[in-house]
């Protein structure tokens, strides 16, 4: 079957949010200025000029607000169990120490994204305290109470499922009923039939755009509205789905309900109050490409992007790139966008499951910032930092107690396959350099989790200095992405696989405005061999390639691309 040739809508001028690259901060693991084993956000202060000069537009932080981080690690959440949503948790820093992070972003024309988790509280919010104190306490109904089943109520309200496994209700002996959290026990999830609710959430978010933020990641925010009757999950033919049905049973009581989708239209009209810059959302939805859609509005009137996770496992072939691109293309034409995310917080390295091929993680990264979309660094992937196998006994992880029925054998097996159901492993320090404590902390101090091995050769300061390295090549994409709008803002065409050989990738951005007219070629070797070509056509430039010194250009038109090497070409007409 001839593959059909993907050609967007004129170009027009995007949004910043549309041709931005963002860099995900873990702050917890990012740099430690008071030594205390822990990042914080003097830390991030401290490296923004690392992060200007790599190329990085935008800066996306993992949740720094109030927690309940004196509890045992089994009992929080590092950060995505909120306290307070308007203070920042003292080992982090202050309020004042924000506003400067703040103000010292925009100072280097960057933005910043804050990690906003509106589904649920800490179990030591003060609303929840108030809310579990009694049946007829003001706050009852901002979380989702209701009495259990069987003789006495000692069973679950109904048989819904946890977003990580179990049933999400938990019972309070004090009030005699069960609330609802749709992740772990500690984080009840708020209830979005309350009108107070919406407001003040609704208000939060105004207050921190208020303050200067240009954006919001989402976290899990498909999880906002339940059935309104808390109806029984119904079966479904489905052992699993896109859409979190598992095990026969639909996901749909408790998981994108309809009005999820409608209170992100609200969001939306909330952060389009504020203008010059706009403002943008990303949602966190773990959903089909359809149920996706529904997030983002027919008339692209609600979030303004979602996480695509399909790219998190994807394979470096070029037929099954080409194949997920197309898809893109298909599904997020004009005036929606894609995603390319390969990593994240709660996600296996990427360079792990390249088996920490350098040459393939260079590949990775141009794609990424070669294909339409926005693409999402999650920090250390410029320097190729891997997954830890961190102690099952150091874990700072709730999951990892919450598994704990699983055998530490098993764990072994699972991280064998490029999966992990603890995240430590994906949120050890940052490796600066190769002094002790990788440069993330000083000398002698116990970091919150353990520095990975592989730190001494995969750090920044070894990676400056050699031109061929991974961060470098992150540089090059960066910078070339930055300067030319055919690959930020242009269209993209698969070039039909039957003009180039096999195992070479190929596709074309074009942007055309007033001022402007743009053909930019991207050619990617998805082999560990040297492939000789013809060239797509003549007068080409080369922009950039994966390889320090590259040498595509041969005699008679034919062009020659090393194992794994990506090259971006400007078609000089």
């Amino acid at each position: 079957m001839q593959e059909k040739m993907i050609i967007q809508n004129s170009n027009t001028s995007p949004p910043w949010w549309k041709k931005t690259t963002v860099y995900q901060i873990y702050p917890r693991s990012f740099l430690d200025t008071n030594g205390n084993g822990i990042g914080d956000l003097n830390g991030i202060i401290a490296k923004l000029d690392y992060l200007k000069d790599l190329g990085i537009e935008t800066i996306w932080i993992s949740p720094f607000f109030k927690s309940p981080t004196w509890k045992p690690y089994k009992e929080h959440d590092c950060g995505y169990d909120i306290i307070n949503y308007r203070d920042v948790n003292p080992e982090y820093g202050s309020l004042e120490t924000l506003d400067m992070l703040i103000k010292e972003i925009h100072d280097r024309d960057m933005k910043i994204v804050f990690d906003m988790v509106l589904n649920h509280t800490s179990i030591d919010h003060e609303w929840f305290k108030e809310s579990r104190s009694s049946r007829d306490n003001p706050k009852r109904d901002w979380y989702i109470w209701r009495d259990g089943k069987k003789p006495g109520g000692k069973k679950p309200p109904n048989n819904w499922r946890a977003v990580i496994s179990g049933s999400p209700w938990h019972y309070d002996k004090k009030t005699d009923q069960w609330y609802y959290a749709a992740f772990l026990n500690f984080q009840p999830d708020l209830n979005y039939r309350n009108p107070d609710v919406q407001q003040e959430m609704l208000d939060l978010v105004r207050f921190w755009l208020k303050k200067g933020v240009d954006g919001f990641r989402l976290d899990i925010i498909n999880a906002l509205f339940e059935d309104e009757a808390l109806r029984d999950s119904p079966l479904t033919f489905k052992l699993f789905s896109e859409d979190m049905d598992v095990f026969f049973k639909s996901s749909r009581m408790n998981l994108n309900h309809p009005d999820t989708i409608e209170f992100c239209k609200k969001l939306r009209k909330t952060i389009d109050e504020f203008h010059d810059p706009s403002r943008f959302m990303v949602g966190e939805i773990m959903a089909s490409i359809p149920t996706i859609k529904k997030y983002l509005g027919k008339n692209a009137d609600g979030l303004n992007l979602s996480f695509l996770f399909k790219s998190l496992n994807l394979t470096m072939n070029a037929k099954k790139v080409s194949k997920l691109i197309q898809l893109y293309e298909k599904k997020f034409p004009e005036p929606f966008i894609p995603t390319w995310v390969f990593g994240n917080h709660d996600m296996f390295r990427r360079i792990s499951k390249l088996k920490g091929r350098m040459a393939k993680s260079k590949l990775n990264a141009a794609l990424q910032l070669t294909a339409r979309g926005v693409p999402f660094i999650y920090y250390g992937e410029e320097i190729g930092m891997e997954q830890a196998d961190v102690n099952l006994k150091e874990s700072r992880d709730p999951l990892t107690y919450h598994f704990s029925w699983i055998p530490s054998f098993a764990h072994s097996i699972i991280h064998k396959f490029g999966q992990s159901i603890a995240r430590d492993g994906c949120r050890t320090p940052m490796q600066w350099d190769d002094t002790e404590n990788a440069g993330f902390s000083l000398p002698g101090v116990k970091t919150w989790l353990p520095i990975t091995p592989s730190y001494k050769e995969r750090n920044v300061a070894a990676q400056e200095k050699d031109p061929d390295s991974l961060f470098h090549c992150y540089k090059r994409f960066l910078s070339i992405r930055k300067k030319t709008p055919a690959l930020h803002s242009g269209n993209l065409k698969i070039i039909p696989s039957k003009e180039l050989p096999k195992n070479i990738l190929g596709y074309i951005r074009s942007f055309t405005d007033q001022k402007q007219e743009q053909d930019i070629y991207v050619l990617l070797n998805f082999s560990n061999k040297t492939i000789r070509f013809m060239a797509p056509r003549t007068n080409f430039e080369l922009l950039t390639s994966t390889a320090f010194n590259s040498n595509p250009f041969q005699q008679n038109g034919e062009m020659m691309l090393t194992p794994w090497e990506g090259i971006v070409l400007k078609s000089t007409r």
